[in-house]
């Protein structure tokens, strides 16, 4: 597992920061199962952290908002959402090289794709936190703005703030005069563990199919998928 020598390398080389006590960083990369598994030689896990972080993280995003636009609060709301969401900080701690600085139980570094997402969005918060309590304000907002703030300009031109299917709405009547339709193309299971197929139609055309457990979510899923069509 990484010394504190290779944790401050990384604070100096990939944050541009040199920590005042390391610990704070190793702690921020430290996941729960990791202390459950060596629990005489560590204490911390990055769970209050990643409590901070999140707080520091929405002042961040809001203020940063709040000074640069001018639209109502429901959509910077909207706008907040979709740069503190999972994805978009799951993939900020990816972009900044966090996953081969984790410290995981052999478990969860077999876990799903899905799983490590969540856990690199975790530990971006905790590293925020880490950056607050070890630097001070200005440096965690200074990282914030580098690593994650910097993709809203593309958040905003791919309109992936909005919901899919809002978002598939305002791309069809934009580009066909249309509003799409859909309808549920298949069901699947038992009542109690059904599996819908939905299709989404736009001037009499599928665009899009998608499944889910639940109407709502196929919707969803056909809107994204006929949203990559519009991209193509």
């Amino acid at each position: 597992m990484h010394s504190e020598v290779a944790y401050a390398k990384f604070a100096k080389d990939v944050l541009g920061l040199e920590f005042n006590d390391i610990q704070n960083l190793i702690d921020a990369f430290t996941h729960r199962s990791y202390v459950n598994e060596h629990k005489k030689s560590v204490k911390e896990h990055n769970e209050r952290l990643e409590f901070l972080g999140d707080a520091v993280l929405e002042l961040v995003v809001t203020d940063f908002l709040y000074k640069n636009y001018k639209d109502a609060e429901g959509v910077l709301t909207n706008w907040r959402s979709s740069l503190v969401r999972t994805e978009s900080i799951g993939q900020a701690a990816a972009r900044n090289q966090f996953e081969p600085m984790l410290r995981l139980s052999k478990g969860e570094k077999r876990g799903t794709d899905r799983a490590r997402q969540q856990i690199l969005a975790n530990c971006y918060e905790a590293v925020v936190g880490a950056i607050y309590v070890d630097q001070g304000y200005a440096a965690a907002e200074k990282f914030i703005a580098d690593s994650l703030i910097t993709t809203f300009d593309e958040i905003l031109k791919t309109g992936s703030w909005m919901d899919a299917k809002s978002h598939l709405q305002e791309t069809a009547q934009s580009k066909e005069g249309s509003t799409p339709i859909y309808k549920v193309l298949d069901e699947d299971g038992p009542d109690h563990d059904k599996l819908f197929t939905v299709g989404v139609f736009v001037n009499g055309q599928l665009k899009g199919k998608g499944k889910g457990p639940s109407k709502q979510i196929g919707q969803q899923k056909a809107a994204e998928k006929a949203l990559e069509t519009y991209r193509d």
